[in-house]
């Protein structure tokens, strides 16, 4: 009874703490202790807001820097999955292409949501369920929402745009011609969704209907399509400009996932000579390099030293690489031994960038000191710029060097780097350069990959797939699933 009243006593005061800061985050607080997550954790939540008050930093400051591993990811996961939740476009639940934490978007396109890192959003609330995050019927309610959006808005034989308006459904071109389907994105999701069929499956009534829903969207893509009549997939389809962008899918990048499904659909399915001839160009894309000690089996397109480190996120979100081999490359490898180049290459910069090492590295494709750009260990394409996703997303094949990174940012960059959606997009000591701005496609593969780290869930729910583990077959891969 005791032990009762000083737990009660002490919830009281961490109230009063919230009060003090924010009504809004006492209410996001009340919301989180429901779960019954870990009043420790809470505490250095809390603390990760920052007081206006030097005492309350003081009191924590020792939490902090005595925080075990298991519980900073578990932060750096309740942090960056509030992008997904409270973070989504309102009408859809779908996740905006960007938020800035400014409010200004000079395109005017703050109501945008992009399919790609919705794909990857849905997957976080599976993890968000599994943590404790949100209760399963909250994820569930949010995850009908989704799905409600998808099957009412636009659609180009059966896979989606780019980006969509959130309000109404409708396609918002991603560039003049790429105003229709977008087969690599509609990959993403569809593997996302595949993930929360197979999790709901077999639950309550409400459960398994939306698991129904979810099949026949993923019956409804029309992958063969996506092949204009040749052994190749095309990125895009336009009801105004046909075949015009003139996009196909060559390996090796970020789309295995695309080919992947494309070759698993039970609908509208490709057969395998479309991988091979197509995503491998005939065996192309078997072109061993060494960089740093490390071999690269494959032609990384345009990346001599390996391309951005999102090329070993995307694809493997439900893809789980361990043991996964084909004819061309042993894919636990080639992605271990890219993020094993990327490092070494931030270590020792050529290009001698400020506050680059062992603590503060990965390259990858975000926001840049001008515009977007894709970094990648290269004299071109290093730019001075990190990219936390980079290090963050690779923790499966670096779990040290990834997390050195995360409590170097959290404990010693937290006041730059920071903020209501986990760390920031990028950032570049060289240039000062610390914008608070945050992209979908960055922040999911954080949630996603700390999650298929800690305990390999959305790696077990996709390769679950009975028809994903038929498509695999019928490419020759070989798998421990």
């Amino acid at each position: 009874m005791r032990k009762q009243e000083i737990k009660e006593g002490v919830r009281k005061n961490v109230y009063r703490k919230i009060i003090k800061h924010s009504h809004s985050f006492y209410f996001t607080i009340m919301k989180f202790l429901k779960t019954g997550f870990h009043l420790f954790v809470l505490l250095i939540i809390i603390t990760a807001y920052n007081s206006n008050s030097n005492t309350s930093k003081a009191t924590f400051n020792a939490n902090i820097d005595s925080l075990s591993t298991d519980s900073l990811l578990t932060i750096v996961q309740y942090q960056t999955f509030q992008y997904f939740w409270t973070g989504a476009e309102p009408g859809s639940g779908m996740a905006p292409e960007r938020i800035n934490i400014d409010g200004v978007y000079p395109q005017n396109d703050k109501d945008v949501v992009t399919t790609g890192g919705s794909g990857f959003g849905v997957m976080a609330i599976l993890a968000g369920i599994h943590r404790n995050f949100i209760s399963r019927e909250e994820g569930l309610h949010r995850l009908e929402k989704i799905v409600h959006f998808l099957e009412t808005g636009d659609r180009f034989h059966g896979a989606w745009p780019h980006w969509m308006y959130g309000p109404t459904g409708k396609v918002k071109p991603f560039g003049k011609k790429d105003d229709g389907g977008d087969i690599v994105e509609t990959a993403f999701m569809i593997q996302g969704l595949l993930c929360v069929r197979q999790y709901f499956k077999n639950g309550n009534t409400e459960e398994k209907k939306l698991a129904g829903r979810i099949d026949k969207l993923w019956k409804e893509v029309d992958w063969n399509w996506y092949r204009n009549g040749q052994n190749v997939l095309y990125w895009h389809w336009s009801p105004d400009y046909g075949w015009q962008m003139n996009f196909p899918i060559h390996g090796y990048n970020e789309c295995l996932i695309a080919y992947i499904l494309a070759t698993s659909s039970p609908t509208h399915g490709v057969p395998a000579s479309v991988y091979h001839e197509g995503w491998a160009e005939n065996g192309k894309i078997k072109s061993p390099s060494e960089h740093f000690g490390y071999t690269l089996q494959l032609y990384h397109q345009g990346a001599p030293n390996g391309g951005p480190l999102f090329w070993t996120h995307y694809s493997y979100l439900g893809l789980d690489p361990h043991g996964l081999k084909d004819e061309y490359a042993n894919y636990w490898k080639e992605n271990t031994n890219q993020a094993l180049i990327n490092y070494p290459w931030c270590v020792q910069p050529p290009l001698h960038y400020k506050g680059y090492g062992p603590d503060n590295w990965g390259l990858t494709s975000s926001y840049s000191v001008k515009g977007y750009a894709g970094h990648a260990p290269s004299e071109e394409r290093d730019l001075g710029v990190i990219s936390p996703t980079a290090a963050i997303s690779s923790i499966p094949y670096t779990p040290e060097e990834s997390i050195a990174a995360i409590k170097h940012w959290y404990n010693d960059k937290k006041d730059s780097l920071w903020g209501p959606y986990g760390f920031y997009d990028a950032f570049s000591e060289t240039a000062d350069w610390y914008p608070q701005k945050y992209l979908a496609i960055d922040q999911g593969p954080e949630v996603v990959m700390i999650e298929n780290y800690r305990s390999g869930l959305l790696w077990k729910l996709f390769m679950s797939c009975p028809e994903v583990k038929s498509g695999l077959k019928k490419l020759g891969f070989e798998s421990p699933y």
